[in-house]
């Protein structure tokens, strides 16, 4: 099969297309025959060696973590799908490589494609929608009435997490670029911030909840803008000594993670204020309940730009370029 693979770490370097085979099935997998592939901005931060301490992933390695297409294939074990079901997932980490014509994915983690959804608009989902999800109803419990701020709302988590604050009740601030303010107004935020002329800072107070998806300077001015008893949520970092337990880390690595966040735990703390550090799982069964939410027309999927699977690199460097409004997707069939 053709495949894009990382051979080395690097910020500069291009992904090599590659002559592989095809991955061997484990019992509890289904061989999806990939249509369309998600990327993030997580791909390039495994490119660029900036996760090898927590994802220490043997090289070469396909990259890739979003998937749409079909069933060709079932392990011995598996009993929710069979040959020819049009599924998505987000693949499971160290499991990874969906930019690839065939991906095995864990059957805990697919699930059936949304219907009325075409596949490059399946593939835009997973990640986005499990990590708003995870954030959101896991982590939040965000309730009807509650007031949440969610940081590029015009971006990939953003476009997503702002339709399903509102499909819980919540009420929605962001903030994005000037060109950008109708896009996620129109997804239901109610009060967007125009970064270029306004510091969120001085427009939001009292919020329930913040998820933060930008640099340190952004997350501590967020635990300003929260409510004593409030959760700030990063999904950019620093990660806290309960994400190390969480992925069984080594001691050292446990110690770093503890060290990088003390800072903002220890602010937070004195506030009055929860602070978690969010990495996303592959998760099949809340993949369900977003395909529910999808197809009841709650939310729908945003996507800027398909590029041909010849391009995955121009698609990757378009996604590190910061610019796009929504998800980036690769159309392999």
């Amino acid at each position: 099969m053709k495949a894009f693979t990382v051979d080395r770490y690097g910020k500069k370097g291009a992904l090599r297309l590659a002559d592989l085979p095809i991955p061997e099935l484990r019992d509890d997998e289904v061989l999806v025959e990939v249509h369309a592939a998600g990327v993030n901005l997580l791909d390039s931060k495994i490119k660029s060696g900036e996760f090898k301490l927590i994802l220490p992933y043997r090289l070469p390695l396909v990259l890739g973590h979003d998937v749409a297409g079909v069933v060709v294939q079932v392990g011995p074990r598996v009993q929710q799908f069979k040959l020819g079901d049009e599924v998505y997932a987000r693949t499971d980490d160290f499991r990874i490589g969906t930019f690839a014509e065939f991906v095995p994915v864990k059957e805990t983690s697919l699930a059936l494609k949304p219907k009325g959804l075409t596949m490059e608009e399946a593939a835009s989902i997973p990640l986005v929608g499990l990590t708003a999800w995870q954030a959101l109803v896991e982590k939040a419990k965000l309730k009807k009435g509650q007031k949440v701020f969610i940081q590029a709302g015009s971006g990939g988590v953003g476009t997503f997490a702002i339709q399903l604050a509102k499909h819980l009740g919540a009420t929605v601030a962001t903030t994005t670029s000037t060109g950008n303010v109708a896009l996620v107004k129109g997804l239901g935020a109610d009060v967007a911030v125009d970064y270029k002329t306004q510091d969120f800072e001085d427009a939001l107070r009292d919020y329930d909840v913040v998820l933060n998806s930008q640099d340190n300077k952004t997350l501590l001015k967020s635990l300003r803008v929260l409510k004593p008893g409030g959760k700030l949520i990063s999904i950019s970092g620093p990660p806290d000594p309960a994400f190390g337990q969480e992925i069984k880390a080594p001691g050292f690595v446990r110690l770093v993670l503890r060290m990088l966040s003390s800072g903002v735990r220890r602010k937070a703390k004195s506030l009055g204020i929860d602070y978690a550090f969010l990495f996303m799982k592959a998760n099949g069964s809340q993949l369900r309940e977003i395909t529910r939410i999808i197809e009841a027309g709650a939310i729908r999927p945003v996507v800027d730009r398909l590029f041909p699977f010849a391009e995955t690199n121009a698609a990757v460097a378009y996604v590190e370029a910061g610019r796009a409004k929504g998800k980036v997707v690769i159309k392999l069939r």
